[in-house]
């Protein structure tokens, strides 16, 4: 019963998605973290997808699963580590979460935006309920 509680340790020790280095998410600044994840990710055999998907993605596991266990100091940290692994990778560092930037205003501003056009632009259709 107790190494099933421990189903995300193992995933971080022995998956087939990178060879880790000891301590990786420990570390102080946001940039070492990122380097040390570069690295596991270029030299593992084990992953199955580009370095810079393998890398980000064991760091979004580490983050999600930590939950509510990650400080908030630590959290800010490991969120810088996205952005650092993303200027290592030479991805677009302003991206939040892979939405481009007119998305990331939010869902608001576009459903008043397509509601806005779809009342200027289309010419209302009589219906059975108008009588004709």
């Amino acid at each position: 019963m107790a190494t099933s509680k421990r189903w995300s340790q193992r995933v971080t020790e022995r998956s087939n998605a990178l060879d880790l280095e000891k301590g990786v998410f420990s570390r102080m600044s946001p940039r070492e973290t990122a380097r040390s994840l570069k690295r596991s990710a270029e030299r593992s055999k084990r992953r199955q997808s580009d370095p810079y998907r393998s890398a980000m993605s064991m760091l979004s596991f580490y983050i999600n699963r930590a939950g509510r266990q990650l400080s908030a100091e630590k959290r800010h940290k490991l969120e810088a580590a996205k952005t650092e692994l993303r200027k290592l990778f030479g991805r677009d560092a302003h991206r939040v979460r892979g939405r481009s930037p007119a998305r990331s205003r939010g869902r608001a501003a576009n459903t008043r935006a397509a509601a806005r056009q779809k009342r200027s632009k289309v010419p209302r259709m009589p219906s059975k309920k108008d009588g004709k």
